[in-house]
């Protein structure tokens, strides 16, 4: 079995390679001694080889003995003997300050007169490490961190640990590796970041690497961008508020009531950071939806169950590292409700229609299963529309009677209240409401 080289803390930076059109990685590149010492007299000689991860070959990197100098075509400037007088010294031990291209198994072939005495073969492992964007990060901005270890069989794990010791998630890509993110970074999220890498099988040692971060005070926050839907639901249903499609790091959802447009009013209801696995709910009727959406991997949408106060104008903010995506959604909530009014005599019952987020609204109206029979239709004021049914209901006042709430966008929606004569002239009133909408939607609805 080749034996494991764990990279030792030594190590230098060279320029950025751009991986992405957002990210970038900064090599490690680590100094570090094949062989601790050879020492040989006599007539003796050794090859170093070499097998890249991609290929099959070996390919000589140089021989050496005490009569002859290097020879070997593949030799290469950061590969050298560690001693330069090893003509007089008799050390013939390999030094490497490795790229990318050159992790793979290493061969040390020893031989006195021609016949072999030793060889030892080492895999070496090189790792990547990298962050964006360079330091120091600027404040509200995601810091990103990346490590990769090639050849990727010689590791049997890469963690990421924040400031303080705690873990943090991570999520393996093909082209950078091992990930993790730092949303929003703030003032506190400054300190060293550590990479531990953990070598696979029975090698020893793990390798740890820390990227240091320092955090950049920075007034500006990115404006997020988007468009915005109006539509209208009913009370005490769920629905299904839409987020940006975009795959996101974190999700917000800001709220402003019903029928205002005091900006200084809006609040954030919902606030869920995946990286940091962070919840804010300030609002018991929301929650973030199921499948298709997966929020653990950036697929953000909301279920609603609205009462009437529950309408208004809802943001949703979806940040994929330093882009914000934005959907606003302008709700309308539709409530019917049963009022009785008695006096004296005839007592009545009062049907009324509520909606909020009245923006949204063009006009709402009464009507009845026999279009030819008129409703007299009042208003206690906006928001509100209402009819009245005398009591008890007769053959000819039973029916269905439906709210229709018309959105300015051509969107409709229906509350339906289905009232039945009883035989013994008693008043029955199933509470049945019934929401549709038009074809004109920007969801799929059903007839309930």
């Amino acid at each position: 079995m080749p034996s494991f080289t764990a990279l030792p803390s030594a190590h230098h930076y060279f320029n950025c390679t751009t991986i992405c059109t957002y990210s970038c990685l900064i090599f490690q590149i680590f100094f570090f001694q094949l062989l601790d010492k050879i020492v040989l007299r006599g007539d003796i000689s050794i090859n170093w080889k070499v097998k890249s991860v991609d290929t099959d070959e070996w390919k000589l990197i140089l021989s050496a003995s005490e009569k002859k100098k290097f020879s070997g075509g593949a030799s290469k400037p950061s590969m050298r003997l560690t001693d330069d007088n090893f003509r007089n010294t008799g050390d013939f031990s390999l030094v490497v300050s490795p790229e990318v291209a050159d992790a793979g198994l290493y061969s040390c072939l020893i031989q006195k007169q021609e016949r072999k005495v030793k060889e030892r073969i080492f895999l070496l492992t090189v790792l990547t490490v990298g962050f964006f964007p360079p330091l120091p990060v600027r404040q509200y901005s995601t810091l990103r961190l990346f490590a990769k270890a090639i050849p990727v069989f010689s590791v049997s794990e890469i963690t990421w640990t924040a400031p303080g010791g705690l873990p943090m998630k991570t999520e393996k890509w093909p082209t950078s590796g091992t990930m993790t993110k730092v949303p929003q970074v703030q003032n506190a999220d400054s300190g060293a970041y550590t990479c531990t890498v953990y070598p696979r099988g029975n090698s020893s040692g793990v390798l740890r690497v820390f990227v240091c971060c320092n955090v950049l005070a920075s007034a500006s926050i990115p404006s997020p961008a988007g468009n915005e839907i109006s539509t209208a639901t009913q009370a005490l249903k769920s629905f299904l508020l839409a987020c940006p499609s975009s795959q996101g790091d974190y999700v917000r959802l800001h709220w402003l009531p019903p029928d205002t447009n005091d900006y200084s009013k809006m609040k954030l209801v919902y606030h869920y950071d995946r990286w940091r696995s962070f919840t804010s709910n300030h609002n018991n009727k929301l929650q973030l939806a199921g499948p298709p959406y997966d929020p653990q991997a950036g697929s953000f949408s909301f279920l609603l169950t609205p009462d009437l106060k529950d309408g208004g104008l809802y943001i949703c903010e979806v940040s994929l590292n330093d882009v914000i995506f934005s959907q606003r959604t302008k709700l309308s909530v539709l409530k019917g409700k049963e009022e009785m009014k008695t006096s004296r005599y005839p007592s009545k019952l009062n049907l009324l229609c509520l909606y909020s987020e009245r923006s949204n609204v063009r006009g709402a109206v009464w009507k009845h299963d026999n279009k030819s029979r008129r409703l007299q239709i009042s208003s206690s004021g906006p928001g509100s529309i209402s009819t009245t049914l005398p009591l008890p209901i007769t053959p000819d006042v039973a029916g269905n009677y439906t709210c229709t709430l018309q959105l300015k966008n051509g969107q409709s929606i229906q509350a339906v209240q289905a009232f039945t004569a009883p035989p013994t002239g008693e008043m029955r009133a199933n509470a049945l409401q019934v929401i549709s909408f038009n074809h004109k939607t920007y969801f799929n609805f059903m007839i309930i």
